[in-house]
């Protein structure tokens, strides 16, 4: 019997360490991942704006929902005790939303934050005072304050009204047509949540198609929505009533995504992943894994509430180096990380190219990536916009931190997991913002 690896959490009052002793010993099972991130969000903002229950089944119980589930209870949505198995939000219609009685803390999330903004900057005479942690903090809002703006809100922050804490005095807005600079799926949603409250049509044109869950459920909830594809334009009749839904989350993507690159450099390695969402705008890291010669299969395909879901199959194969750019990235952005980690066993030098956003997520993702990959042997050059990997070189087991960003936390655990001796990984408590039970899995998928 093959040695399994050592995989120990030791926990201090300040942070947790996350020790991986690796043997490089084939992963197998069958496993799920958590509740999709973006849908648990928007299934609970919509559930508070829609008349009626909405129950979701599935949904993400990691810290950045939570976040959303307590701005919208202080804003007086009844929603009940978060769990995977069954919420219920009692939601109390377009424009009701009350003066919460404190500053609404988005904790860690971005998606919280950004999508919120519309919705409150579009309800009249309400005031509110919206902040997050460290990270949101340095976060740049100024890319959906400024279309609000042109709607006619009013928002106030820091460094000329771009960064939280940031005060709102909700306006009756006028709908727009935006053209936005960026293909970002917080972005669009933000405009189109406002909009959902203006009378007339709001319309939003990307330079490339960003993720649509948005779309997706605010048409299922009952808006007055259409997609134009070929100019990727998305238009919403506003002062739509939404109503109460039933929503089946499916696992994400973006987590399925490290279980994904540990099958196919881990030597023997043959998982399954079960229950995972594919929506054509989340797959771009299966297309690049594919163009890598990842030897993944999608079984038991269906839909589940709208949205494709199938089983993913993952075997080890001998990975070659590839180009990601271009239009490819909107739809695999938050899949760098473990994608870099990917092309560190790939034979030849890979590029990561047109993904400058990476350097305003939780963390500066480009340099905490090759910074922390290169202490463990790895050989990656930041540029501006991306990285180039010289694939092919052995890691080492070193010690590593997070930086508090949970992708870069569960990337290092998977690249020390082909890795020879031990990793350490400082700070791998910021897995659970998306994954509580990232290290559980990671025992059952070894053992």
């Amino acid at each position: 019997m093959p040695t399994p690896p050592s995989i120990a959490l030791k926990i201090t009052d300040q942070q947790h360490e996350l020790i991986i002793k690796s043997t490089q010993q084939a992963l197998h099972g069958r496993i799920r991942v958590p509740g999709d991130k973006s849908i648990s969000h928007r299934s609970l903002m919509l559930g508070a704006l829609a008349e009626g229950e909405t129950v979701i089944h599935g949904l993400l119980l990691g810290e950045d929902p939570r976040s959303t589930a307590a701005c919208f209870r202080a804003m007086g949505a009844t929603i009940s005790e978060l769990n995977a198995e069954e919420v219920r939000v009692q939601g109390i219609g377009l424009g009701n939303l009350q003066e919460p009685e404190d500053v609404l803390n988005t904790g860690n999330s971005g998606t919280t934050t950004r999508l919120m903004l519309g919705i409150l900057a579009s309800h009249p005479g309400k005031f509110f005072t919206v902040t997050g942690d460290r990270s949101i903090r340095s976060r740049p809002m100024s890319r959906v304050v400024k279309p609000l703006q042109q709607m006619g809100a009013q928002i106030w922050g820091r460094n000329n009204n771009s960064l939280a804490p940031l005060a709102i005095q909700g306006q009756n807005l006028k709908p727009i047509h935006y053209q936005s600079p960026i293909a970002s799926a917080q972005v669009k949603s933000c405009i189109l949540l406002a909009g959902l409250m203006i009378e007339g049509q709001t319309i939003v044109t990307e330079p490339a198609l960003s993720r649509d869950h948005s779309e997706r459920m605010l048409k299922a909830f009952g808006a007055e929505l259409s997609v134009d594809p070929e100019t990727n334009s998305v238009t919403i009749t506003g002062q739509s009533r939404l109503k109460g839904q039933t929503v089946i989350v499916p696992g994400d993507i973006s987590s399925a995504a490290f279980w994904l690159v540990a099958g196919a450099i881990v030597p023997g390695s043959d998982l399954t992943i079960e229950n995972v969402g594919v929506n054509p705008t989340r797959t771009g890291v299966l297309e690049a894994l594919e163009q890598m010669g990842a030897d993944i299969t999608l079984e038991n395909q269906r839909h589940v509430a709208g949205e494709p879901v199938a089983d993913l199959r993952v075997r080890h194969s001998k990975l070659k180096a590839c180009t990601i750019a271009g239009d490819l990235i909107p739809r695999l952005i938050d899949e760098i990380p473990i994608l870099a980690v990917a092309a560190t066993f790939a034979e030849g030098t890979t590029v990561i190219r047109d993904a400058e956003e990476l350097r305003v997520k939780e963390s500066d993702r480009i340099t905490i990536t090759a910074t922390q990959l290169n202490l463990m042997g790895a050989s990656i050059t930041e540029l501006p916009d991306g990285m180039e990997i010289v694939g092919g070189k052995v890691l080492k087991g070193a010690e590593v931190d997070s930086h508090t960003d949970h992708r870069i936390a569960m990337s290092l655990a998977i690249a020390a997991l082909n890795a020879t001796g031990t990793t350490t990984i400082h700070r791998a408590e910021a897995a659970a913002i998306s994954y509580p039970d990232f290290t559980a899995t990671l025992q059952q998928v070894t053992h």
